[in-house]
């Protein structure tokens, strides 16, 4: 049979451990995007940093972290702020962009009217929800 014979301790056991092993890639992966994200590190630092953190990944984590950690949080926190600004330009920008308001939006749906491409129970409708909004 192909059944293994393991416990319910073994099976915590082995749990633990990979569930640490996920936690350590997980902050080795969040330091060497840190490092390429710093624009303030010369190429040479950051050679270095990862070359520490590839030979001794405990101490090397360890030490970046007490290092550099204060500026991890202010890049992160700052990179946050510059990404919500270019999110809200962006959506003002879209807002902006639908044409002049209102009017813009009546005389659009009359050429449509006149040119025949919507009849006029659809033009009093939609002129209702343009103005209405």
């Amino acid at each position: 049979m192909l059944i293994a014979d393991v416990g319910l301790a073994e099976l915590l056991w082995t749990t633990l451990w990979i569930f640490f092993l996920f936690m350590f890639i997980w902050v080795f992966v969040i330091l060497i995007s840190d490092i390429f994200r710093d624009h303030e590190l010369s190429g040479w630092a950051k050679a270095l940093w990862i070359l520490l953190l590839i030979i001794f990944p405990l101490i090397g984590s360890l030490i970046y972290i007490i290092v550099r950690g204060p500026s991890m949080s202010e890049r992160r926190a700052r990179e946050a702020s510059q990404a919500k600004a270019d999110f809200d330009a962006y959506v003002r920008e879209a807002a902006a962009s639908s044409g002049g308001g209102p009017t813009d939006d009546i005389s659009r749906l009359a050429a449509l009217r006149d040119s025949g491409t919507i009849t006029e129970a659809e033009f009093q409708s939609m002129k209702a929800r343009v103005v209405g909004a």
